[in-house]
Parts: structure tokens; C-alpha cells; sequence
């Protein structure tokens, strides 16, 4: 039977979301979830270094097998969107120094891999986050049930079908 540990990332530099998920066979489990929180009057490069050291911490607690991470879709807000990508960019060192396979989906590509769907409206991919991981109430942050709907893109993904 396939069993891989998957944390999902939705990358922000004030929330980052994560979740990490439990795929064995064709069934989910979640495990874990929550945010990795910046104070906005904090300087951004401490911004930037408590996301390393705290996904470093999640990373020692949960060893996942693979890192899937949603890649930066275009922002009106131009410094808004250079900021998350720096936040990006911690996150995919951590994986690579940390040696876990790590992974980038576009929002489209996580909205037809969870709802079938690529322009499915955010209550749509909630839904299915829902039913795909058989839990009653989802958190009240978006970022971390993004970050959950991006790990379930990963088990989805034919990247993922590749390596077994």
C-alpha cells in the first residue's frame, strides 16, 4: 500500500498556511494544521527568518516525504507579491536544504486537482477540501485550508503517480 506524507504549503509572509496531510493508498488523513504567523511591525527579514526556524520545527515534528507549495499568481499589489515571493523563496530553500522533493502548483492546477475544476470559486475548493479529508469544520483561516487543498494536489498530481 502507498504511503506518503505530504506539507502543503500556502506561502504569505505574514500567514503562512500549512497542513500535513497522510495519503495511504487512495484515502487522506489530516494530521496537522496551522499558520506560521509574522507581526507586521516586526522588520521583514525577522518576517522572513521566523518562517525558516518555524518550518524547520514543523519539518523535525511531522518528516514529511514531500513539500507541494503554491506558486505565486500575479498581484495587483506589486510589493505585496515580491514579499511572498521572498516568502516563497525561504520556503523552497528549507526544502531542498532539508533534501524533501518539493513541489509548485498553481492556483489553477490545485483547483482542478481538488474540484475538477480550474476556475472553481473558493467555497467550491472549501467543500471539497471538506469531503476529501472527512472533517466536520475547517479552520477559519483560508491559508490553512489552501495549504490543505495544495497537499491533496500533490497525492493528485501525476508528479506524484511518477515516483511510486
Amino acid at each position: 500500500m502507498t504511503f506518503v506524507r505530504i506539507l502543503g504549503i500556502d506561502p504569505g509572509y505574514g500567514i503562512t498556511g500549512y497542513s500535513i496531510i497522510d495519503y495511504i493508498g487512495n484515502k487522506f488523513k489530516l494530521i496537522a494544521s496551522g499558520a506560521i504567523k509574522t507581526a507586521a511591525k516586526t522588520s521583514f527579514p525577522l518576517r522572513l527568518s521566523e518562517i525558516f526556524t518555524d518550518l524547520n520545527l514543523i519539518i523535525d515534528e511531522y518528516t514529511p516525504d514531500a513539500i507541494s507549495v503554491e506558486e505565486l499568481f500575479f498581484n495587483n499589489n506589486v510589493k505585496t507579491a515580491i514579499n511572498v515571493a521572498q516568502a516563497r523563496g525561504v520556503i523552497l530553500v528549507v526544502g531542498c536544504q532539508r533534501g524533501i522533493p518539493t513541489y509548485e502548483y498553481t492556483p489553477l492546477q490545485v483547483k482542478q486537482a481538488v474540484v475538477g475544476y480550474g476556475r472553481a470559486d473558493k467555497i467550491q475548493v472549501q467543500k471539497m477540501v471538506k469531503t476529501i479529508l472527512n472533517v466536520e469544520i475547517l479552520p477559519k483561516l483560508d491559508d490553512i485550508t489552501d495549504s490543505m487543498a495544495i497537499a491533496i494536489c500533490h497525492a493528485h498530481s501525476a508528479r506524484f503517480a511518477e515516483k511510486l
